[in-house]
C-alpha cells in the first residue's frame, strides 16, 4: 500500500522577507570530541515523515548529552544533530475569554503570526549521531530512547558501518 506523505508544502523558510522570525532555541549542533576517531557509529533515525520543531531538538540534544555525560565523561564521545530547522512556523492565535467574539477577527486575514522553527525529516532521515569507542551498546540505545521520547516523530535506532552502510537496525 503506497502511503502519501502529509509534507508537501513548499517550505516556508526565507527569514529575510519574515518580519519578527523566532530566533533558534539550538544552541549547539555538535558536542563532545570531534577529532578523535570512533570506531562505533549509531544514528537515530525517523520512522516516519513529519517536522521537528527546535524545542523539541534541543530538549532531544540536552537529554542525550546529560546520558553520554554520564556514562562515558567529558571527552569519549561526539554527538551531532543533523537537521537544521530552516522552516518557519506560523500560528493565526485566537482569543480564548469571555467576550473574544468582539474582538477576534475570526479567520480575516489569518496568516499567523512567525510563532517557531521546524525541521522537515523524511522516512528514514537520520536525526541524531553518536560516535563512541568500544563501549557497550545499550549506552546508545538508552540515549536514544531519552532523546527520541521528547520528539513527536516515531525513531529508530541504526548502528552504521565506517564506510557508510547500515549494518543493524
Amino acid at each position: 500500500m503506497l502511503v502519501k506523505s502529509k509534507l508537501r508544502q513548499m517550505a516556508y523558510t526565507r527569514k529575510e522577507y519574515i518580519g519578527g522570525a523566532p530566533s533558534l532555541k539550538v544552541s549547539r549542533f555538535t558536542l563532545g570530541k570531534p577529532s578523535e576517531s570512533f570506531t562505533n557509529i549509531y544514528q537515530l533515525g525517523a520512522a516516519e515523515d513529519g517536522l521537528i520543531g527546535h524545542g523539541s531538538l534541543e530538549a532531544a540534544r540536552v537529554a542525550a548529552n546529560k546520558v553520554l555525560q554520564d556514562a562515558l565523561g567529558e571527552n569519549n564521545y561526539f554527538l551531532r544533530i543533523i537537521p537544521y530547522p530552516h522552516l518557519v512556523i506560523r500560528q493565526h492565535r485566537f482569543l480564548a475569554q469571555a467576550g473574544a467574539d468582539r474582538l477576534s477577527q475570526g479567520m480575516k486575514r489569518a496568516f499567523g503570526k512567525p510563532t517557531d522553527l521546524a525541521a522537515k525529516v523524511r522516512i528514514g532521515n537520520p536525526i541524531m549521531e553518536i560516535r563512541v569507542g568500544d563501549v557497550d551498546p545499550k549506552i546508545a540505545k538508552e540515549t536514544f530512547r531519552l532523546a527520541s521520547s521528547k520528539m513527536a516523530l516515531r525513531c529508530r535506532m541504526k548502528e552504521v558501518e565506517k564506510n557508510g552502510r547500515v549494518e543493524k537496525t
